[in-house]
């Protein structure tokens, strides 16, 4: 869904690869899902610190620079699991093609279960939901060159057309239309460096 925040003056929103949200942060992905949560709970002091340092920085470069030299430590002070690692090798799997979960589990060497555990906890959702996600994603890059709902959504690997703008309705609670439409008015920092 697309989120409407008020009584912020400024945030800064950072879109993590698949998995890095607990290595990098040190909570569990699923503890942040679906809510705004300030440096400040997660990190104390040292998140309230690098706060006022970012609302005093000039500029985008200088807020780029200070969020990436405070993740760099945070990396090294973190202890990485292995099923964020898990986690994040199944994502790529499923980013790169059309897979089921069970696939995934079996060609990694673990249960279901053991992956659906490693994918809430650091990538905040289940992986069937991950792969609805990707699915849509998938959708969305294709609209940007076609108009063509029904080939997009057979292409993106839906049954049909009506399965697309149901998942569109879900996921983001607007039509595919409507959605770009929108998307078009939001312009978000590009040439920003992924984490």
């Amino acid at each position: 869904m697309l989120k409407d925040a008020t009584g912020f003056v400024q945030a800064v929103m950072l879109e993590f690869k698949p998995g890095w949200s607990t290595p990098l942060l040190g909570v569990a992905a699923n503890e942040l899902c679906d809510a705004f949560v300030t440096l400040e709970d997660i990190w104390g002091r040292s998140g309230r610190d690098l706060c006022e340092e970012l609302l005093g920085a000039r500029g985008v470069p200088e807020v780029l620079d200070r969020l990436a030299r405070a993740f760099a430590v945070r990396a090294h002070q973190n202890f990485e699991s292995a099923s964020a690692r898990l986690a994040r090798r199944a994502a790529r799997w499923m980013e790169g093609e059309e897979m089921r979960v069970e696939s995934v589990a079996e060609r990694l060497g673990v249960t279901t279960r053991h992956l659906r555990r490693a994918f809430v906890e650091n990538i905040g959702i289940g992986p069937k939901d991950f792969a609805r996600s990707v699915r849509l994603q998938r959708a969305l890059r294709m609209a940007a060159t076609s108009g063509d709902w029904a080939r997009i959504a057979t292409d993106a690997g839906y049954y049909d057309q009506s399965h697309l703008i149901a998942d569109f309705r879900a996921l983001v609670g607007l039509t595919p239309a409507a959605f770009l439409e929108r998307g078009s008015e939001i312009r978000p920092l590009r040439g920003a460096p992924e984490v």
